[in-house]
């Protein structure tokens, strides 16, 4: 098992731009009784996002397919750790009932990585994307997918069922990857962003800040994601879900996330979205 980076006891206070507002409404409670009734999973509550008041809000909520224990530990991450026993073979019918009770126009989907799996979830993911589309024909689609090791014929068996938007995210600069994700490769990412690429999906990718990186090193994974071929980025602050992960450094200003957004179209993405509460799935129907 590996271990943590000692942390900070001690929480820096959050800056007036990341207040968020407390989850209400009608549709909120829509969106609350439907995961619920069908048994899903969402990274919207897994992931503590702090965008789920107002995206439930909306009528959209980020699915998280083969269950929610990771087999990674990734140390920015509130998903939980370890193996599950199996998973859900009735889990792609219920989601795509789910998204077509919600009447959703685009809808995002990711998942825990599970390592321990001979395909990696791969065919649970293929599944999950045919059956909704099959049931949601007018439904648009990102996925938001793991890297499943390298063994690119399952990359190939998820994204040739051509989800609209297929998503892996870097999260963070190069030099902080065995801090950050202990269990993943730089270039191995950005190996499957090109080949996502070549395949002819539309790809994506995000960054968390304000794990101590540098500017130098921001604009420096922006090069190395537009070189591979990755067509959107967003950008968002990273917020310590635990006193168990690692602390924030930094809180990024929103000057600086606005200026990052003028760096990355100007380097060649074709859209950025970028500010302190940006997730991977935030305004995703945007990147179409």
């Amino acid at each position: 098992m590996i271990e943590l980076p000692t942390l900070t006891e001690q929480r820096v206070k959050k800056p007036s731009w990341l207040k968020v507002k407390l989850p209400t409404g009608e549709n909120y409670r829509k969106v609350r009784k439907l995961v619920d009734e069908y048994k899903l999973h969402t990274i919207c509550e897994s992931g503590n996002c702090p965008n789920m008041g107002e995206c439930w809000g909306e009528g959209t909520a980020t699915f998280m397919i083969l269950g929610n224990t990771c087999t990674r530990s990734c140390s920015f991450c509130a998903v939980a750790t370890g193996r599950n026993k199996d998973y859900d073979r009735d889990e792609p019918q219920r989601v795509a009932e789910a998204i077509r009770l919600m009447g959703v126009k685009h809808a995002v989907l990711t998942s825990v990585n599970r390592d321990e799996l001979t395909d990696k979830g791969a065919t649970v993911w293929a599944d999950t994307i045919r059956l909704v589309k099959e049931l949601n024909p007018d439904t648009t689609m990102e996925t938001l997918i793991p890297d499943f090791m390298s063994k690119w014929d399952l990359l190939y068996q998820v994204i040739d069922e051509k989800p609209e938007v297929v998503s892996h995210n870097m999260e963070t600069v190069k030099r902080l990857y065995r801090k950050v994700r202990p269990q993943a490769k730089y270039e191995r990412s950005l190996e499957q962003t090109l080949k996502t690429k070549e395949r002819g999906r539309r790809t994506k990718s995000g960054i968390m800040l304000g794990l101590g990186e540098t500017e130098n090193e921001v604009f420096e994974i922006m090069d190395d994601l537009v070189a591979h071929g990755c067509d959107v980025l967003t950008l968002g602050q990273y917020l310590q879900p635990t006193k168990m992960h690692l602390a924030v450094e930094e809180f990024v200003t929103p000057e600086q996330f606005d200026y990052y957004k003028v760096v990355g179209m100007e380097k060649g993405f074709k859209y950025v979205e970028s500010g302190a509460l940006v997730r991977s799935s935030y305004h995703a129907e945007r990147h179409i």
